[in-house]
């Protein structure tokens, strides 16, 4: 149960995260039949803390109090990717883990977890932005860069900002059941459940410029999202034998050449839905999924979601207006 929440503030923590965290365990929500925690906010660098909107926030609470907590939390900051962490920090996170309380990160507060030691050996998120840092500095880690959130037990890791809420959440419900973990997410109007496997909206999910060997190769491949291609063929580009080739693309990109076309062609897919009116069926030819029903299928795994609705998210339900407006019930 999670009787006992202590949120651990560093200097210059990011206030969403916070307020999210705030919302979800140290509302008094009793009136309702839902239980009350004793909640905490922690400072872990003085009693006056800096946030990175340019406003401090004060605490009386000292790192002592994360000793009697069920769940010690800790939200994103600014420079977390860059900055060393007190060791009296880390050794308290430490033994909230080895006392059997639980630790949950929101954004960018996975790598205070990965400074602690708590990532290693253990699947683990953040923002996508950050998630090839996160693997850099901490590589005993398993990061998951794609995903909401990841539950290893006595570590919860979430991914950026509105993650968090769902991580939240995924522990009430864990604690409480689904009816409390509705209630909260009506009071917030948000959904009351998204799985921590749904993919995050990733930009670009591979910078071309850690790509020695295959970048030019990785440039063909897409500005040619539309045609088939084979590793043979992909291997002749690169003027190397397939068996290298498939090895040096594995150590540059860190994924299979078939993993990296099919992300690049539904990222290509998410960027038509966003700023153009084409159809599903459009769309699909474009971007070299062939038909709609292979589109469908690759966004269903891919993103948690169908092209339609993607597509509602980011531009309103009246989005596909147009001369190529999708035909009615084609998802």
């Amino acid at each position: 149960m999670l009787h006992n929440v202590a949120v651990l503030l560093l200097d210059e923590v990011h206030p969403f995260e916070l307020g999210v965290l705030s919302e979800v365990f140290g509302l008094d929500r009793g009136e309702e039949g839902l239980p009350v925690h004793d909640f905490a906010v922690v400072s872990a660098e003085g009693p006056v803390l800096s946030t990175h909107a340019g406003f401090t926030i004060s605490t009386p609470h000292g790192l002592e109090r994360l000793e009697e907590a069920d769940l010690v939390a800790v939200p994103a900051g600014s420079r977390f990717m860059e900055r060393e962490y007190p060791d009296e920090v880390l050794d308290a996170l430490r033994r909230a883990v080895e006392r059997g309380a639980r630790v949950l990160s929101v954004c960018s507060g996975a790598y205070v977890l990965g400074a602690a030691g708590l990532l290693d050996g253990r699947r683990c998120t953040t923002h996508w932005r950050h998630a090839a840092e996160l693997a850099r500095r901490y590589p005993k880690a398993i990061v998951e860069p794609d995903v909401l959130y990841v539950d290893e037990g006595s570590v919860i890791t979430s991914a950026g900002t509105a993650s968090g809420i769902d991580a939240c959440l995924h522990l009430v419900r864990q604690a409480y059941g689904q009816d409390a973990a509705n209630t909260i997410a009506r009071r917030m109007v948000v959904p009351p459940h998204r799985d921590g496997g749904q993919a995050q909206y990733i930009n670009r999910p591979l910078p071309r410029n850690a790509c020695d060997t295959v970048g030019s190769t990785l440039a063909w491949m897409e500005s040619h999202l539309d045609q088939e291609m084979s590793v043979e063929q992909l291997a002749a580009l690169a003027h190397m034998s397939p068996r290298t080739f498939a090895r040096r693309f594995q150590q540059e990109t860190g994924t299979t050449p078939y993993r990296w076309l099919l992300r690049q062609r539904v990222l290509l897919a998410q960027h038509l839905l966003e700023t153009s009116d084409r159809t599903i069926d459009t769309i699909a030819s474009q971007t070299g999924f062939g038909t709609a029903a292979t589109l469908r299928h690759q966004f269903a795994r891919t993103l948690g979601t169908t092209p339609n609705a993607y597509r509602r998210t980011f531009r309103g339900p009246g989005a596909g207006a147009g001369p190529e407006r999708a035909m009615p019930g084609v998802a």
